[in-house]
């Protein structure tokens, strides 16, 4: 297992620098021109003075070198400094956000806790609710409860999250008020009664999104819940005279979590850039919104990060499913 590990965080680096310039040649080949919004009043000489100021002027090939030594080296340290108090990155340069002059990490650093707060805690709620739902259903199949999941099932996986965000802001913030409809990114949890407001406020999202994420999950629990049910090894243990809830919560679970488990890992890094239309519904001031506001600026240091983060994260998760695979199923030798 440790070769196996030490095989794949080897060959994660070539990948990611594959990934890494794919990125980088894409949005530098597409068009645009960071300073196209500013005031026509602007001397031609005064514009080609700020497309130099920004690095617009040399080489591509040591734009992309210096791209990937700030964000592999210096922004790291910069991270380091800002959580021990140090000044190792003293002096060096950061990457800078064309429309806000600011660096993108401390940026991203802003928007990661609004994404967390609510995506992060909507896929933690849908993952929690859907493998029970899909044990039971897999293990009562055709019951009334089967049924229900799956009718439930099948409308949060097809009505998209725009429709039912938009349908509960009309019910349960225009017409009851029970909910805002605006999500308060200034708002900060200091007594019962601001975390009751922060609940509040949160709710609409997060079911949207829970409900999603545990439609999709609970499907696949199901389904392979189903296929060990019917093994061999699950009649010799009732023959055996193994106890049911050991059979199934045991035996089933165990090898049944093998293809879930790929899911909810893969299912991950969505936290982080899946939930854009319902950031945008909620106003949610999350990493989502940030990919739309660069992409619109044309803010091509911060769509490069933000879209690199998000590759890390599915490589990074992916590597994790496979770990888990040996952990789960000893049958699978990788060394």
């Amino acid at each position: 297992m440790f070769t196996y590990t030490l095989r794949r965080l080897l060959l994660a680096i070539p990948t990611l620098l594959v990934i890494s310039f794919v990125i980088f040649m894409l949005l530098e080949l597409a068009p645009g021109d960071p300073v196209a919004q500013m005031p026509l009043t602007i001397p031609p000489e005064v514009r080609e003075k700020i497309r130099l100021s920004l690095g617009l002027g040399e080489p591509l090939h040591i734009r992309y070198l210096l791209w990937l030594q700030q964000f592999f080296v210096n922004e790291p340290i910069h991270v380091f400094d800002a959580m021990f108090g140090t000044s190792y990155g003293e002096g060096m340069q950061r990457v800078i956000s064309w429309q806000t002059r600011s660096p993108v990490g401390d940026i991203i650093a802003q928007r990661i806790p609004q994404t967390l707060w609510v995506v992060g805690m909507a896929y933690v709620v849908g993952v929690l609710i859907a493998l029970p739902i899909g044990i039971i259903s897999a293990y009562r199949q055709y019951s009334w409860f089967d049924q229900i999941g799956t009718l439930v099932s099948m409308i949060g996986f097809s009505v998209p999250t725009f429709f039912t965000g938009v349908l509960l802001i009309v019910v349960f913030s225009v017409n009851l008020g029970w909910f805002p409809s605006i999500y308060d990114t200034t708002l900060q949890v200091t007594d019962w009664d601001s975390f009751l407001l922060q609940a509040r406020q949160m709710a609409m999202p997060v079911f949207v999104l829970a409900l999603y994420n545990a439609a999709q999950i609970s499907r696949f629990m199901r389904a392979s819940m189903l296929d060990n049910l019917n093994q061999d090894y699950v009649r010799t243990a009732r023959a055996k005279g193994l106890r049911e809830r050991a059979v199934v919560l045991i035996h089933v679970l165990r090898n049944s979590m093998i293809p879930v488990v790929t899911v909810i890992a893969l299912g991950v890094p969505t936290v982080f850039g899946g939930a854009i239309i319902t950031e945008q519904v909620f106003k949610v001031n999350g990493l989502g919104q940030l990919l739309i506001t660069a992409i619109y600026a044309n803010d091509v240091p911060m769509v490069q990060t933000l879209t690199f983060i998000f590759a890390v994260l599915i490589v990074l998760f992916n590597l994790i499913a496979d770990i888990l695979y040996g952990l789960l199923d000893p049958r699978i030798r990788y060394d």
